[in-house]
This record gives C-alpha cells, structure tokens and sequence, in this order.
C-alpha cells in the first residue's frame, strides 16, 4: 500500500526537517490514523476530509488557528470516524476517554499514566 499524502491534509505543523509534535499523544494520535487508513478502514481522502472538517467546525467556534490544538482535532476527528465507522463503538470509546481521565487525575506529576488492565 501506498503512504498517505500528508500534503492533502490542511495545515499540519512542520518544520524543515519534517512533522512537528508538541506532546508524544500528538505522534500517537497521527500514527494511528495512518495504521488504521494502511488497515484499509478509511481513505486518506476521506480521513483529510473529516479532518478539514474538524478544524472548519473549530473556527467556527471562534477557536484561533495558531496550530497549537492542530492535533486536538486531528484526535477529534479520529474519534468521531472510528466511532462512525464503527471501528470502535462510541460507548467503549467514551468509557476509555472516562478511564484516561481518571487515571491522569491519580497519577503523580512527571509519571506515565498506567490505565487498569494494561
């Protein structure tokens, strides 16, 4: 399978030397787009849609466009397409969002956050 063209996607931070990520879930969250479009659940099409979407809907709020939620969208509009596409049912997709909360909550500053069962 082909790589996804990343120059279909609007306004993905970058750098001379390439992508840019602020926070390791930022690369998380970009890798598991791409696994799950080379997984064949989506088009890269379809997939820069839903994330145009996103950010179409963000600005709509009035939210700036400095780049820094770029990937709280780019996570947004994965959520919603597994959810969809049903991938990920919604309900399983919330209770883990509710377990992640719950377990960033009770983790001590500077320690990686261990979910339950994992």
């Amino acid at each position: 399978m082909r790589a996804p063209d990343l120059t279909a996607l609007p306004t993905i931070p970058r750098d001379d030397e390439g992508l840019v990520f602020r926070a390791p879930w930022e690369a998380q969250a970009f890798a598991m787009a791409v696994v799950l479009h080379e997984r064949g659940h989506f088009t890269w099409k379809e997939w820069a849609a839903r994330l145009a979407d996103e950010i179409a809907a963000a600005s709509a709020r009035g939210e700036t466009d400095d780049g820094k939620r770029y990937y709280r969208h780019w996570l947004a509009a994965l959520e919603k397409l597994v959810a969809d596409k049903r991938i990920v049912l919604a309900d399983e997709l919330h209770a883990r969002y509710d377990a992640w909360e719950e377990a960033a909550r009770k983790t001590p500053h500077g320690q990686p956050i261990v979910l339950p069962g994992r």
